[in-house]
């Protein structure tokens, strides 16, 4: 009989031999087919339904965007070719790049832009407050279009550069039609990848095809922006989620690329001579997420509860492993950065468990189980779940703790449910400096209720301190803005941080190269050799 350690092995190497089973015709020429490993399998091909890094990945392989940002964090022209802005600050008039075109030949034009940002601006939270200052948009002609604003909105190439959950990616008219509450089921873009959907077997296998006819900007490749040159002719994601496996695959040539390598590999491929371990994006942070549309988390007092349960150097060094991939930092956004502070209140980044007793006896908790979802299969998250389990116990909380995979948890986070019918109470998830570094660009920072991100908090003084935020230009005052929204947020306990991670990629030494430095993983300018 197998063993458990033996019969996993047996799993992950058919699972592996799979994945390169119609991959055999391409050898010949393996200078021309990039094989990575994602981060996770890709179920979810939405990236405006999704905040899912995956897919957000996926989106940037197969769209394009009007801005983006370079290693630096300045916002550039990528599909726009130019653009003016009236004197009052209220009209800004844009125009398209030539040469642009769908991956169905046809030309992207104005009318696909405005019906794409029109879904974006119902889903992601800047486009949301950026369409409700908007007074209209309308199409110039086929390639220029025109944003109107009720008032100065200070933010316009902030948002429509946005690197991260969510990008405003440019989609045909026909598909941004699609209900941004639903998933849409056509990938064609006009980026410098095509999706091949007939090749596409989740849990094994995403192909992208090289677009031929893209015409890339002329600057040097840098962050989301400059010229997004594409060197191999086909780019495989191999799904594979056990961390081992993907180590080896590596170390063995079977695979190019680890996108996100897991922190338990680290050694073994920081010392082996033909890998390079690499540092492309910046640091991120992992964060506790509570749901506050239905029991227990609709009560601050028990929310404010389960975050004095957490532990950041308990959680992080069983989920990092090694001390110089993480740090603990109790701000909401990224230590260091602009708008970080240490006004948090209550929250300390360590355990307060009879504070938390106290809480949860005044606030009349009644022993419920609270269901923390367990992304089992994602080794860059998995080893959070049981630890946070054993703190929110200590705090006095029952928890049940449900194991799932990680596209499944990505896809039942978006359910209002209660528990009992496939709803939640808890995850956690990782975010990059893209996404928190202002308070205006991070998805869980919202208080309008069932149109904010999962966990729908309501929350009108949260709101109103972002709409006063928005309208400031003051450099001092924002910092002071961005401060009470961390209070607010601690205050309704809204959700926490874990801990800040280093996020690294691995890939073959020599044969890989031309990484772009990026606050989000890119994979154009790529080179095999």
């Amino acid at each position: 009989m197998l063993s458990k350690r033996n019969l996993k092995a047996v799993v992950a190497g058919a699972m592996l031999a799979a994945a390169f089973a119609t991959t055999s015709a391409f050898a010949q020429d393996a200078a021309k087919v990039l094989r990575l490993v994602p981060q996770s399998d890709l179920k979810i091909l939405d990236p405006i339904w999704t905040t899912a890094f995956v897919t957000r990945n996926h989106g940037y392989a197969v769209y394009d965007t009007l801005f983006g940002v370079d290693e630096q964090g300045k916002v550039k022209p990528q599909m726009v070719d130019k653009y003016t802005t009236s004197a009052d600050g209220k009209t800004w008039t844009f125009t398209l790049r030539k040469s642009l075109e769908f991956h169905d030949g046809k030309p992207v034009t104005s009318e696909d832009v405005l019906a794409s940002l029109k879904r974006w601006g119902q889903r992601d939270g800047l486009g949301q407050k950026m369409y409700a200052a908007l007074d209209k948009s309308e199409a110039v002609d086929a390639n220029t279009f025109r944003l109107v604003f009720k008032d100065g909105f200070g933010m316009v190439l902030d948002a429509l550069s946005k690197p991260s959950s969510n990008p405003p990616f440019i989609m045909p008219a026909r598909v941004a039609a699609t209900p941004a509450d639903k998933q849409i089921d056509d990938a064609t873009g006009s980026g410098p990848y095509i999706f091949k959907k007939e090749e596409y077997r989740p849990g094994e296998k995403v192909v992208y095809l090289k677009n031929t006819k893209y015409v890339p900007r002329t600057e040097a490749p840098s962050g989301t922006a400059g010229g997004k040159n594409v060197y191999v002719d086909r780019m495989e994601w191999i799904i594979l989620k056990d961390a081992q496996t993907q180590a080896n695959a590596l170390a063995n040539g079977e695979v190019d690329m680890i996108e996100w390598l897991p922190p338990e590999q680290y050694t073994a491929l920081k010392n082996n001579a033909a890998i390079t371990v690499d540092n492309p994006i910046p640091k991120g942070s992992f964060a506790l997420h509570l749901n506050h549309v239905i029991p227990p988390f609709d009560n601050p007092k028990i929310a404010q509860a389960a975050i004095m349960a957490i532990n950041q150097e308990a959680l992080m060094r069983a989920q990092m492993v090694h001390k110089e991939l993480y740090s603990s930092c109790a701000s909401v956004y990224p230590c260091g950065t602009m708008f970080s502070n240490d006004k948090t209140g209550y929250f300390t980044g360590k355990p307060q468990f009879e504070k938390a007793k106290a809480l949860l006896k005044e606030a009349g908790y009644d022993g419920k189980p609270v269901v923390l979802m367990y992304p089992a299969d994602f080794a860059l998250l998995n080893k959070f779940p049981p630890v946070m389990a054993q703190l929110l116990k200590q705090a006095g909380f029952n928890v049940d703790m449900q194991s799932m995979d990680w596209p499944t948890l990505v896809t039942r986070r978006a359910k209002k449910d209660p528990v009992d019918k496939g709803g939640w109470n808890l995850f956690i998830t990782g975010w990059g400096i893209a996404d928190n570094m202002n308070p205006m660009f991070y998805a869980p920072l919202t208080g309008n209720g069932e149109k904010g991100w999962f966990g729908w908090a309501t929350d009108e003084k949260l709101e109103k301190l972002k709409f006063e935020f928005l309208a400031s230009a003051d450099e001092a005052k924002r910092k002071e803005l961005a401060t009470a929204i961390q209070q607010r947020v601690y205050d309704t306990g809204i959700y926490a941080p874990i801990g800040e991670y280093k996020p690294l990629t691995a890939y073959r030494k020599g044969v890989v190269s031309g990484v772009v430095r990026s606050p989000v993983n890119v994979f154009w300018n790529i080179k095999k050799s």
